[in-house]
Parts: C-alpha cells; structure tokens; sequence
C-alpha cells in the first residue's frame, strides 16, 4: 500500500457513495486523493488505486490520463494551469501564458529549476468573462491575471514555500 491510512479513509468514503458493484465509480475521487497525498500519480501509484478498487489498471490509466488534472509526471510544488482557449487567448490568455514562461524561464510541460513551479496549457475553465484566467494545484482559480497579479501570485507562492521549508 503506497497512501497513507487517512487516504485510503478518504478513498473509502468515496467508494460508500456507490452501490457495492459500482467501484468503478470512484476512480478519479481516488486519483484526486492520491494525487493530493503524493503530488503526481506514479504508475505505481495507478496500480495501487486499481487494486484497492478491484479494478483493471488500464481503467485507472485512462482517467489519469483523460483528465488534465492528473498529473501522471512529477510536477513542481505549484502547478500553474493557463487558459489558452480561443476566448481566453482573444482576451490575453496567450499573453499571460508568454508573460508566465519569460518570467519563470520555461515552457509548458516544463518545471522550474528549483521545483517550485510547473506550467501547464488548459482548456477552458468555465470563466471566460474573466480571462485571462489560471488555476493553481486544480484548485484555486485566479481570474483577470494582469503581469501585476501574476508577480504578486508567483512571489506569495515563493514565500509560502519558503515558510514550508523553514
């Protein structure tokens, strides 16, 4: 077993919202939680969850796969979506996406030397009135990212890490 005791109390929460030939079900609440727990899911990783649902791997391959949310690759310690949809490129996304790779030095797929930051192209996000939109870690959106947010977001994020590591 490669997650922790409380992972697997999570992932069986998850199952419990299923009827018991349903686990199939859920797959991707369970990458989430050990996506969460280990920052990427490892094909060992993919095999675990299989076994624990009573899966085929294969099945679990192809949500962690599907889905950009799951990261089957190590990351950095923040991975920073942008939206380069056409809507959000009209109104600055592609900037924004330009403006994050000078400023950190990389592509997309790409994380920075220090580990702290990959950048990834998106799809849309569902706030298209808001671009240029990104979210970090799948989680926390950040809505109308001029270059001043931008540094403002990358320098909070720096520091919270920092203060991690201290």
């Amino acid at each position: 077993m490669l997650l922790s005791e409380q992972a697997y109390k999570r992932i069986d929460r998850e199952i419990a919202k299923y009827p018991a030939d349903q686990k199939q079900s859920a797959i991707m609440a369970s990458l989430a939680i050990a996506q969460d727990e280990q920052g990427w899911v490892s094909p060992e990783v993919i095999q675990d969850v299989a076994d624990y649902l009573g899966q085929p791997a294969i099945a679990v391959q192809e949500n962690a796969t599907f889905y950009n949310m799951f990261d089957v690759r190590p990351v950095g310690k923040f991975k920073l979506t942008v939206c380069t949809n056409l809507p959000c490129a009209l109104r600055d996304g592609d900037f924004t996406a330009d403006y994050l790779k000078k400023k950190l030095g990389i592509g997309f797929r790409e994380t920075t030397p220090d580990g702290l930051f990959t950048l990834i192209e998106g799809e849309c996000m569902g706030a298209c009135g808001d671009s240029p939109v990104l979210i970090v870690n799948n989680k926390h959106m950040c809505v109308r990212m001029a270059p001043e947010k931008i540094d403002a977001m990358l320098g909070e994020l720096a520091d919270a890490a920092r203060g991690e590591a201290e």
